[in-house]
């Protein structure tokens, strides 16, 4: 088995109703998945899948799973344990990350942001924001209240493409819970 983490888009299902992550633990193992972990309770999985079992296959079986499980589709972005690493190397921003862990979070994308998707978005840029496209991966950088920013309600799916945004304490912790 290798390791993966899954990142759900919204585990929000009703306004008195959220996924508990036990559940979430024991759908990952009744789909065959190895030693599922979970961390805080907004949606990150880590587990081992088949080496030979590709990313997309992952999230088409967790999101099949999750639908008639927890009625509702969610959006289950998946990447290898190398990907995830990779990404924790790549942040751009992580001297502001190791003074404010809050301030920076990653909106972690299926299908790669081109470099020029950044261009569209630098009009919402305020308090001094920053934002940088690494691997495809949207870096941002607040400096405010994240409910204040013009760039956080630009972070959809209809604008970007499915992706889900994490802070760096759960992108850092996640890639501890790999190791």
């Amino acid at each position: 088995m290798t390791g993966h983490v899954a990142l759900l888009y919204s585990i929000v299902l009703t306004p008195e109703r959220r996924v508990v992550m036990a559940d979430l633990r024991a759908m990952a193992k009744e789909l065959g998945f190895a030693d599922p972990r979970t961390l805080v309770a907004s949606g990150n999985l880590v587990f081992g899948a088949p080496p030979r079992m590709s990313v997309r296959a992952i999230e088409t079986r967790l999101e099949a799973a999750f639908a008639p499980r927890f009625g509702r589709h969610v959006d289950i972005i998946v990447a290898t344990a190398m990907d995830w690493r990779a990404l924790v190397a790549a942040n751009p921003f992580r001297a502001e990350a190791e003074a404010a862990p809050t301030s920076v979070h990653v909106r972690v994308m299926r299908d790669r942001l081109p470099p020029e998707a950044a261009n569209g978005l630098a009009p919402y840029l305020t308090q001094g924001e920053r934002i940088a496209i690494v691997d495809g991966h949207l870096w941002m950088h607040f400096r405010g209240p994240l409910h204040e920013s013009k760039l956080a309600g630009q972070l959809t799916p209809k604008r970007l493409g499915i992706g889900t945004t994490r802070n760096w304490n759960t992108v850092r912790r996640l890639g501890e819970m790999l190791d």
